[in-house]
């Protein structure tokens, strides 16, 4: 029975994506109130902090008035004041409960603190009052991809696509369900749109070098890392799956370069470590290999595939009882591990124990009938 290795873990870049709209929606009482109008000004020249203080004024001067809640809930927003903001979305639609904008920024933040449910509640109640909110829609997909109803997100972002064709952000939503739903050929269509729509989609591109591989093309999705890493030089995780995508070519020596800088860029990146090991195995430096595997343990104990890796490494050496240890590790983090097992029942045998390997490989077929066929 042949060793099997994980050969990458890719991190998915989904949260960039969703591009929230920010923009102030008009106050029909704003020439009533001069300091929402000096605070929209403000706004709209990135001057948060004194948007604020002017919609301070608005609400001294109009305790009642639903909007200038809502506009200094958006500004608190762009300043990463999250709860701040939902108070002030609150306090609005107190005042003024058929207000789809104070629902759709509520639920924004909302899916930024990862209360999705709440989110999607907020988005239902929007897309209520407001059935053409295409980004209403699109944002609610996205809620609906962090919890894994990707049938839901795809009808919802085609909603968004519908309602907004050059939406490049419900594109790229839908593309990454797609993706999910293994519908690989159609999920790079949806990304080449967004691309194509927004040319500096960073995120689009990282997100299409991930489906690229599964169809094979590791040359594309070098390429579309290379353009993550133009856009944003400082994209760990791109140097990182570029450095996957090299591997895959063969191209160790490329495979390092890029582990290298994606662990200068995050020195704690433990995925970085682990893939750095199995390529220096494939050049010949187990001792180096578990260095990275030591590293990559350290900084993450719980990480399966780390030990199965380093297990690997010791059996290369010869150190077969270090190996099991390993693997022993692996299977208790991960007890469906089926190449672990595997792996655990070629270091027994090296042992001579082979009524321990035979157990190993009977657990190992039966988890994964494909290693039976080998």
């Amino acid at each position: 029975m042949s060793k099997k290795r994980i050969l990458k873990l890719i991190s998915i870049a989904f949260g960039a994506i969703f591009a929230v709209s920010l923009a102030l929606s008009p106050s029909a009482n704003a020439a009533d109130n001069p300091f929402v109008k000096s605070g929209n000004a403000k706004f709209s020249q990135g001057d948060y902090h004194g948007a604020i203080a002017d919609y301070d004024r608005a609400v001294e001067l109009n305790s009642d008035y639903a909007k200038a809640y809502y506009h200094r809930g958006v500004a608190k927003r762009r300043l990463g004041d999250h709860d701040g903001a939902i108070a002030d979305f609150d306090q609005a639609l107190e005042l003024d409960p058929d207000d789809a904008d104070a629902y759709y920024h509520r639920g924004s933040v909302r899916s930024e603190l990862a209360d999705h449910r709440g989110a999607i509640a907020d988005f239902d109640r929007g897309i209520a009052r407001k059935p053409d909110y295409a980004d209403a829609y699109a944002n609610r997909g996205a809620a609906k991809n962090r919890l894994y109803d990707r049938h839901g997100a795809k009808a919802d972002f085609d909603r968004a696509i519908a309602l907004k064709p050059d939406h490049a952000e419900a594109y790229a939503g839908r593309g990454f369900a797609k993706y999910k739903l293994y519908d690989y050929r159609r999920a790079i269509a949806d990304y080449d749109k967004a691309i194509e729509l927004n040319p500096n989609y960073a995120a689009a591109y990282y997100n299409r070098g991930l489906v690229k591989p599964k169809l094979g093309d590791h040359e594309g999705a070098i390429a579309d890392y290379d353009r993550v890493i133009e856009l944003d030089p400082d994209d760990e995780e791109a140097y990182n799956n570029r450095g996957v995508a090299k591997d895959a070519l063969d191209d160790y020596n490329g495979a390092i370069a890029d582990y290298d800088k994606a662990i200068e860029l995050k020195p704690d990146y433990a995925a970085a470590y682990n893939n750095r090991g199995l390529v220096k195995s494939k050049l010949g430096d187990p001792e180096g290999a578990i260095a990275d595997h030591d590293r990559a343990i350290e900084l993450k104990p719980d990480y399966a595939a780390a030990y199965f890796n380093r297990g690997n490494a010791k059996g290369e050496l010869g150190d077969h009882h270090g190996a099991i240890a390993d693997y022993d590790r692996a299977i208790e983090l991960k007890p469906d591990y089926a190449a672990a097992y595997n792996n655990r029942g070629v270091a027994k045998r090296n042992l001579d124990d082979y009524e321990g390997a035979k157990a190993d490989f009977d657990r190992a077929i039966e988890l994964a009938p494909v290693l039976g066929r080998r």
